[in-house]
């Protein structure tokens, strides 16, 4: 069903159009829907105007992990995700490791980077011996836009001009790399990007020594990328292999190596790659969301640099070394802790203030440590139980919600699956059995 004018319409209209044309039961709907509204106007109101033709909200949970230490510093980290055990078993990897020296992080680059894709009709001399003379330019046609965010110690790091033409006819870019401090960044680099264009299409049009085909630069786009191979924080954990030993890991250097050769096999092994880092972004994600910093760009940028040599390859790594059992994660992570979401959304500041308003480079290595612990929790499981007793436990109130199961249905159902395997078929069957 198509609809005219459907953004001018009133917040109840729309939702009226929608029941009316989308559902078998619209009064139904409208009740859901109207369910999901905060009580508070204001709240709501500044809900709505997040995004546009807003209906209603959709609920994450929001959780903490407790006890994660952090370069000697002890964190609760807030997740916000839904899916079971996540939150789980990044505790107990951050219990297991705080016992152990806990997590160390360090910043390998915070590079971001912004391009201006153009085509350019001539000689590529030509066109570097004009970039060479008017590169100063662009600086001083940005300061306007930049002396803000050089005050905070950022600003544009380099312009340079790339020759593409090997890839597409006529094609050329202006590759630009910033320092944007503690705000991710996009708007400012994008400013800064438009307004390259601008100074590179007029610089071009008035220089003697181009002819009249040299002049006449085609801008494509300017737009930042997600790719930020600079940008890159890594998170390590490292301990003797006998320390490892555990209720579960009665022989540590039985389980040190099988947990490498984990690791190794994700690194070689693509379809095994893919999954692997599922599972390191189910802790990333959850910060990010929590945080208010944009997931897609982080798991974009993320996955582009797992395939960064070429073949699709694990973010983590493992390795014995003179008795040592050495883990670490790097990741590339373009955060900000100021501008966007992070000043507006309430549940945002709390997750901040809950981390002590940390910096951009600070967030980087929470949120490393977070991917690294959900990764070290994974191979865990599945080096040893396996993955699914832990998780279909967690599930198990997933399965009992489904199903509208009572106190007393949810007390009988919890203890026969003590000592039991989880599995939806035998949760249902048990419900089954019990309300015969």
């Amino acid at each position: 069903m198509s609809v005219n004018g459907f953004s001018k319409l009133s917040k109840e209209d729309k939702i009226n159009w929608l029941a009316q044309n989308h559902f078998a039961t619209p009064e139904l709907a409208i009740t859901t829907i109207k369910q999901y509204w905060n009580s508070d106007q204001q709240l709501q109101k500044l809900h709505d105007e997040f995004i546009e033709n807003t209906i209603s909200n959709y609920y994450l949970p929001i959780g903490v992990a407790p006890n994660f230490k952090i370069n000697d510093k002890t964190y609760t980290i807030p997740m916000a995700i839904e899916e079971s055990s996540v939150v789980a078993a990044a505790s107990k990897a951050a219990k297991f490791w705080a016992k152990r020296g806990g997590f160390k992080t360090s910043i390998l680059g915070t590079e971001k980077i912004g391009q201006v894709h153009f085509n350019f009709y001539g000689d590529f001399d030509k066109l570097e011996t004009f970039f060479k003379k008017h590169k100063n330019q662009f600086f001083i046609d940005t300061e306007f836009i930049t002396q803000n965010m050089q005050k905070r110690g950022g600003g544009i790091l380099n312009i340079e001009l790339k020759n593409q033409t090997h890839k597409l006819d006529n094609y050329y870019q202006l590759h630009v790399t910033f320092n944007t401090v503690d705000s991710m960044g996009a708007n400012f680099i994008n400013t800064c990007l438009e307004q390259f264009a601008k100074t590179l299409t007029t610089l071009a049009l008035s220089e003697d020594t181009f002819n009249e085909n040299e002049k006449n630069i085609k801008i494509i786009m300017s737009i930042l990328s997600n790719y930020v191979p600079n940008c890159v924080v890594r998170a390590e954990v490292s301990c003797p292999v006998a320390d490892l030993a555990d209720k579960k890991i009665p022989d540590p250097i039985e389980y040190a190596q099988k947990f490498v050769t984990a690791v190794q096999i994700a690194e070689v092994e693509t379809f095994r790659a893919v999954t692997h880092n599922k599972g390191i972004m189910n802790g990333v994600d959850a910060v990010v969301i929590a945080t208010g910093n944009d997931f897609r760009a982080i798991e974009a940028g993320a996955h582009a640099y797992a395939a960064k040599d070429g073949m699709y390859s694990s973010l983590s790594h493992a390795k014995i070394e003179d008795g040592i059992f050495t883990f670490w994660l790097d990741i590339p992570l373009a955060l900000g802790t100021v501008g966007g979401l992070t000043s507006l959304h309430p549940m945002v500041k709390i997750a901040l203030e809950m981390l002590g308003k940390p910096s951009a480079k600070e967030l980087m290595e929470i949120i490393a440590v977070a991917g690294l612990a959900q990764n070290f929790a994974a191979l865990n499981s599945l080096t040893t139980t396996g993955i699914q007793q832990g998780h279909m436990k967690m599930h198990l109130m997933n399965i009992l919600n489904q199903f509208q199961a009572n106190d007393t249905e949810r007390k009988a159902v919890v203890a026969h699956f003590e000592n039991q395997t989880v599995t939806h078929a035998g949760v249902v069957n048990f419900i089954e059995n019990l309300r015969k």
